[in-house]
């Protein structure tokens, strides 16, 4: 590096200065918009770029027209030609000393895929609210490498967006699970009034989110990670429709309704009383299987006493397979599952379940939770709105959606205005199928 040449990266907030002194492994910044996030991931990483020779970083967003106008564009206007020079096919800038800031986006899911292999010493994610935590933690296993800088992950986020809750869970509420330590966690908060450069140059920024229906005026514009959860399923209460473990009456209707992929197969056990009451009473979440193992797994955990009405099951259950010319109902069917085949509409579906949870005109919920069924109690109240479609649920992270349609399976059977519960007829295949295989 020529140490002649001087930089001007510009005088930091006393929150932005704070971000620069993080030493914790992973250091989030933001919260409300407006608070000079994006200008100190770019000071941060030019300046490191300059100090440490050698330093190798990745800046990341989404979508690569997202990544110029925030992040090359700028650094390339703050750093002369003579320190660094910008490779547009490789998307990185090259310093003179040996280090390199590499632009990063990639479509979803594809971290794995786009970043094997491949080796940072920092890494800044930007908008992290945008990731899911499995995209996080795939780019955190680049962070390595054979030099002598401390490795650092760098996230700015706002809530909201398919991965607030884990954003939420390890920066905010500091919810910490096995592996996790909370001393490589740390969370700067910064606004609108920690930006007073926006705040002289567009007084009008603060009025606009001032302006802002009420949930999001208090995301975005105070940071309020409470407002705005992102949750499709705003109707979800623990506290009403989580219930303890109870006997259930034998004069109550029971279902099954399930989701299958071999990355995970997730079925639910729900029962219906007289009065149209739902209540999922147990759940099967297993990956890896493969139809007979399905078959058996869900046989095995269904009662001999449990009279099973109907088995709901996703439309795709009967596509004929290639390799077999038979479609994956026959398999069950021949592991003594009969399937019973389900609404595709997602909307409705969804929607169903909403009405469910909200419940009877006397505000009694219609759909209830055994609280051993942790894991659908899980994705209920972490699945996301669909950035694509407002009336959807997001399909990301794909982790919390099998349960979730499962559920959707079911109650796309029933009325919502009907007060009791509704006949599933079965199809005349199964009554087929039931012959072909006895």
């Amino acid at each position: 590096m020529n140490n002649n040449i001087t930089i001007d990266l510009g005088a930091p907030s006393p929150k932005q200065a704070q971000f620069y002194r993080s030493r914790t492994l992973y250091t989030a910044y933001g919260g409300a918009k407006g608070g000079g996030k994006t200008h100190a991931v770019r000071v941060k990483a030019v300046a490191g770029a300059l100090r440490h020779a050698g330093l190798r970083c990745l800046i990341v967003r989404r979508s690569y027209p997202e990544l110029q106008a925030s992040y090359i564009e700028p650094i390339l206007a703050m750093v002369p030609e003579d320190v660094a020079e910008f490779s547009a096919t490789r998307r990185a800038l090259y310093f003179t000393n040996g280090s390199v800031i590499r632009f990063g986006n990639f479509r979803q899911g594809a971290a794995r895929r786009e970043y094997q292999g491949q080796e940072f010493d920092w890494i800044f994610l930007d908008e992290a609210t945008q990731f899911t935590e499995s995209e996080f933690r795939e780019l955190g296993a680049c962070l390595r490498g054979a030099t002598d800088v401390p490795r650092r992950f760098y996230l700015t986020c706002n809530p909201g967006g398919i991965g607030h809750a884990w954003v939420k869970r390890l920066f905010i509420d500091r919810d910490y699970r096995d592996g996790e330590r909370a001393e490589d966690y740390s969370f700067i908060f910064a606004s609108v009034e920690d930006n007073l450069p926006l705040l002289k140059n567009s007084p009008e920024y603060a009025r606009l989110l001032e302006s802002l229906p009420d949930n999001l005026r208090r995301a975005y514009r105070h940071g309020d990670w409470d407002a705005l959860s992102g949750a499709y399923f705003d109707e979800f209460d623990a506290n009403l429709h989580v219930v303890a473990p109870s006997r259930i009456p034998k004069t109550w209707q029971r279902f099954r309704a399930f989701d299958y992929g071999l990355d995970m197969l997730a079925c639910l056990w729900i029962a219906v009383s007289p009065e149209g009451k739902c209540v999922v009473y147990r759940e099967l979440r297993r990956s890896g299987l493969v139809v007979s193992q399905a078959a058996r797994e869900i046989s095995r955990l269904t009662l001999p006493d449990e009279n099973i009405i109907a088995t709901l099951a996703p439309p795709d259950m009967w596509s004929r397979q290639k390799d077999s010319g038979r479609t994956m109902a026959e398999l069950y069917a021949q592991g003594g599952i009969y399937l019973t085949r389900a609404s595709s509409d997602r909307v409705s579906g969804h929607i169903q379940i909403k009405e469910l949870l909200r419940g009877d005109e006397s505000g009694a919920p219609r759909l209830t939770i055994f609280a051993s069924c942790d894991g659908l109690i899980r994705d209920v109240a972490r699945i996301a709105c669909s950035d694509a479609n407002p009336n959807d649920c997001a399909t990301v992270p794909h982790d919390c959606t099998h349960a979730v349609d499962a559920l959707r399976y079911f109650c796309s059977s029933r009325l919502a205005s009907s007060p009791s519960p509704v006949s599933v007829v079965e199809e005349d295949y199964e009554v087929f199928m039931t012959r072909r295989w006895r």
